[in-house]
């Protein structure tokens, strides 16, 4: 039993030593200068390039989702511009308005009291 504890304790030892070495090699730099680290660079290399294409990707779905909602929102003020622009219009464009325009402008114009009739044409 105790000579399980003092295993569990060295080895427990033995890791934070190891990471200890580890992170002075990663500080130092001479992580960079051994055999398999060298090997494994087109790797590194390939992961960088993944990463940066990640990242300048999710910056260009947000840049497409930031002009979606200016759009929707110009649409939606064209859409309330084009409804009161058309009641205007319509609103302008009955009879008695015209009439009451045309008074205004002293454009001396009467309103038929005939109504139209269809003119035929007979072809022998």
């Amino acid at each position: 039993m105790i000579d399980n504890k003092k295993n569990t304790v060295e080895r427990k030892n033995k890791k934070r030593t190891g990471l200890k070495k580890i992170f002075q090699m990663l500080l130092g730099g001479t992580i960079l200068s051994q055999k398999n680290v060298i090997e494994l660079l087109p790797f590194i290399f390939y992961l960088t390039f993944l990463a940066i294409l990640y990242i300048g990707n999710t910056y260009y779905a947000e840049k497409i989702i930031r002009n979606t909602y200016t759009v929707k929102k110009q649409l939606k003020e064209l859409r309330y511009e084009y409804i009161t622009t058309k009641s205007n219009l319509m609103f302008k464009s009955k009879q008695s308005e015209i009439i009451k325009q045309l008074e205004q402008k002293g454009i001396d114009l009467k309103e038929s009291k005939i109504p139209p009739h269809k003119i035929f044409l007979h072809n022998n």
